[in-house]
């Protein structure tokens, strides 16, 4: 699901239906509760992150046009919610679009 944003009490339904999870800047706003909740429930098999370039812009670039090199910030964030290294959520989330997107490498 592409920048989800409906919140910790649908997850369990949509992982249900088989999706995979799309993260992207908001989740690094500092009033961003809910997204935050999420980003620590998805299952990391689950999670993916992204830009959604030019729009949801992550911070501390907020209000300027978005980039994919931002990423990082929405991986960054994640991992500290989820008290992991930001490697281990690129990796992760790197192989989830592999698998999701049947790219080989």
């Amino acid at each position: 699901m592409h920048s989800y944003a409906a919140g910790p009490e649908r997850l369990d339904e949509v992982l249900e239906m088989g999706f995979y999870i799309g993260t992207s800047g908001p989740v690094t706003f500092k009033n961003a509760g809910r997204l935050r909740e999420v980003a620590a429930k998805v299952p990391l098999d689950r999670l993916l992150i992204e830009t959604d370039c030019p729009y949801l812009t992550p911070e501390p670039h907020r209000g300027k046009r978005n980039e994919p090199a931002y990423v990082r910030y929405v991986a960054q964030t994640i991992a500290l919610i989820r008290n992991v290294t930001p490697s281990k959520i690129g990796l992760a989330t790197t192989d989830n679009a592999r698998r999701l997107f049947g790219i080989d490498g």
